[in-house]
């Protein structure tokens, strides 16, 4: 066949050479090339005026609904400035300053022919299934993205805390390590500004829980004593936390990776940067491309001056934990937690399985002892009241 193994303006020479040298009858050769007689002279016309063998654009020559370049030079260079965000993002952030977008397509088109359009990009976008607290601060999800190296020489733990309903960002912190009184330094912060939780998503990494199952963590008691529950995601199951999760990979694709970072002080400053695009100029797609500062407010449960002391009521019995964290009935010895050292608890027996005692840290159940076989039957927390 001789076509095989060339490219498509060698071919067309070839058949007019042929035809030119009276190798063969045109028709003959038309035949042979699988061409019709119309097109055969068509191209015997072009080689003799010199013009090119290979196929002209069919493009028009005037296109009156083509984008501005100003429209295009603005489109390139937000997308240059927020080099992983997508059309959908781009048209959404571009309308929401006033200023003219045309359609996502038109402007993926603009992102694919200025070279702008990644393998990684497109992996992206995939969508996801979500889902989603009903409310604003009904549950948060809280997390240490890994650690990366600065010019100095430190290594940076950004610590993120994220709302569940809204992907409001309330915190992304630059911290020395990933340890317990770092931690509460933000969420201190964060309380005072915005207020608390009902619950807070973590893994079971420090400082938030324990692999184990012998106990809290004193981070959690904090927690507690602030009327907030503590939630794990299952072991080797951070999907749990699909929401921080994303994030983390979010902030490292779109902010981490086209930095440099001479030193912690550096870091925050553009974490607080991000955290403000991120909020309040980023389209979300599982908010409809919604900003998350349009879907969150608030809570109404506004940080206390002071922790106050917790009344137990009637029909309870009162015991204070040791400091080895043990709670002590009828002579024997339970273990809850050394976290719980010194702290008061009280014990409610249930009335439907009498034995068994409910053991209560201010409103939440943290243990279930068995009496009769004596023995700790379970130590997950739950809200109590």
């Amino acid at each position: 066949m001789p076509w095989k193994g060339q490219t498509m303006g060698a071919r067309r020479e070839e058949f007019v050479h042929r035809v030119l040298n009276h190798e063969r009858s045109k028709s003959v050769l038309c035949r042979e090339y699988g061409i019709s007689r119309p097109t055969g002279d068509k191209w015997i016309k072009r080689f003799q005026r010199g013009d090119s063998m290979l196929d002209k654009s069919r493009a028009p020559f005037h296109t009156p609904n083509k984008t501005d370049k100003e429209t295009e030079d603005a489109i390139v260079a937000l997308r240059l400035k927020h080099p992983a965000i997508g059309a959908k993002k781009l048209k959404r952030m571009l309308e929401n300053k006033g200023e003219y977008a045309p359609a996502y397509s038109t402007i993926n088109a603009i992102l694919h022919r200025n070279g702008l359009i990644t393998k990684e990009a497109s992996e992206a976008a995939t969508p996801h299934i979500r889902f989603e607290k009903k409310r604003p601060n009904e549950m948060w999800q809280a997390d240490y993205k890994g650690h990366f190296a600065m010019k100095d020489g430190n290594r940076c733990h950004p610590l993120s805390v994220l709302d569940d309903h809204s992907r409001f960002c309330l915190c992304v912190d630059a911290k020395v390590g990933e340890c317990g009184e770092g931690a509460k330094e933000s969420f201190l912060r964060v309380f005072e500004r915005h207020g608390l939780p009902d619950t807070i998503l973590c893994d079971n990494g420090n400082p938030w829980g324990t692999v184990q199952s012998v106990g809290y963590t004193k981070f959690e008691v904090w927690l507690m004593d602030f009327g907030i529950l503590t939630k794990h995601c299952r072991i080797r199951h951070p999907q749990t936390q699909g929401k921080e999760e994303r994030f983390n990979g979010t902030l490292l694709r779109e902010r981490i990776k086209h930095r440099e970072y001479e030193d912690f002080a550096h870091a925050q400053v553009d974490f607080d940067e991000y955290r403000t695009f991120y909020n309040y100029e980023r389209p979300h797609h599982a908010l409809n491309l919604d900003t998350p500062s349009e879907r969150y407010r608030d809570s109404e449960r506004k940080l206390p001056l002071k922790v106050a002391e917790w009344e137990y009521g009637s029909g309870l019995l009162v015991r204070q934990v040791k400091s080895t964290g043990y709670l002590t009935l009828n002579g024997q010895g339970y273990f809850l937690s050394e976290a719980f050292g010194s702290k008061t608890v009280g014990l409610r027996e249930s009335e439907s399985n009498k034995g068994l005692f409910y053991v209560l840290y201010r409103q939440f159940c943290i243990a279930k002892l068995n009496v009769d076989e004596r023995v700790v039957v379970a130590r997950k927390a739950f809200l109590w009241e």
